[in-house]
C-alpha cells in the first residue's frame, strides 16, 4: 500500500527542486516567493444542446469528470431560461472542477505525459493562448483521451477545457514555466 504522507507528485518534486531555480536564474528572482507556481487547475466540460434532449447526459459528464480529475465535479446550471435553445433556468449544462496541490501536480503529469500524445494528429498546443496576467487556458476535443475512461461505456464524447492558473505576472513568465513543465507548445 502507498504511504500518501510520504509520497509527493512526480512534477511537484520536479518543481521544487530544479525548475524553481531555473526560473529564479532565467528572469533574476531576489526572492523564492518571487518564482512563478502552479496555483490551480480548472476542467470544465459543458453539454450543450445533449442535455437539453437528456438530463441524464450532465450527469454522465459529471461522473466522466470525476474519473479524470480524482475528486468529485460540480454540476454546473443554466443561470437564464432561454426560449430559444429550450434552456430553462436551474437546468444542468454540464461540470466543472478544480484542482490543488497535488492532485493538481498529478492531473498535469497525466495530461503532458499520458493524454496528449494520445491525441490524433497532435501538432503541440497553442502558445498564445495566455490572458495576459499568466494563465493558460486549452481545449481538448475529446475526454476519451485519458486512460481513466473506459472507451466502451462512453456513451458520448465531450470536449473539454483545461485552464491552469500560475501566479506568473505575464504571459513570458507563465510560458516559461510550463515549459519547463515539459508543456509542448508549437510556437
Amino acid at each position: 500500500m502507498l504511504d500518501t504522507a510520504a509520497y509527493t507528485p512526480r512534477l511537484k518534486d520536479v518543481y521544487n527542486t530544479t525548475i524553481r531555480a531555473a526560473m529564479k536564474e532565467e528572469f533574476g528572482y531576489k526572492n523564492d516567493m518571487q518564482t512563478p507556481r502552479l496555483d490551480k487547475i480548472v476542467l470544465n466540460i459543458g453539454c450543450g444542446a445533449a442535455a437539453v434532449r437528456d438530463s441524464k447526459k450532465a450527469k454522465s459528464a459529471q461522473a466522466d469528470l470525476s474519473v479524470i480529475a480524482g475528486q468529485k465535479a460540480l454540476t454546473t446550471v443554466a443561470k437564464k431560461s432561454i426560449a430559444g435553445f429550450r434552456v430553462r433556468e436551474d437546468m444542468p449544462m454540464g461540470a466543472k472542477v478544480t484542482l490543488r496541490g497535488d492532485r493538481m501536480y498529478e492531473f498535469l503529469d497525466r495530461l503532458i505525459t499520458i493524454a496528449m500524445p494520445r491525441i490524433r494528429d497532435f501538432r503541440g498546443v497553442s502558445g498564445k493562448s495566455f490572458d495576459g496576467r499568466g494563465n493558460y487556458a486549452m481545449g481538448l476535443k475529446e475526454h476519451i483521451v485519458f486512460p481513466e475512461i473506459d472507451f466502451d461505456k462512453v456513451d458520448e464524447n465531450w470536449g473539454m477545457d483545461i485552464v491552469i492558473t500560475t501566479t506568473a505576472d505575464n504571459d513570458a513568465e507563465a510560458k516559461a514555466l510550463l515549459k519547463h513543465f515539459n508543456m509542448p507548445f508549437n510556437s
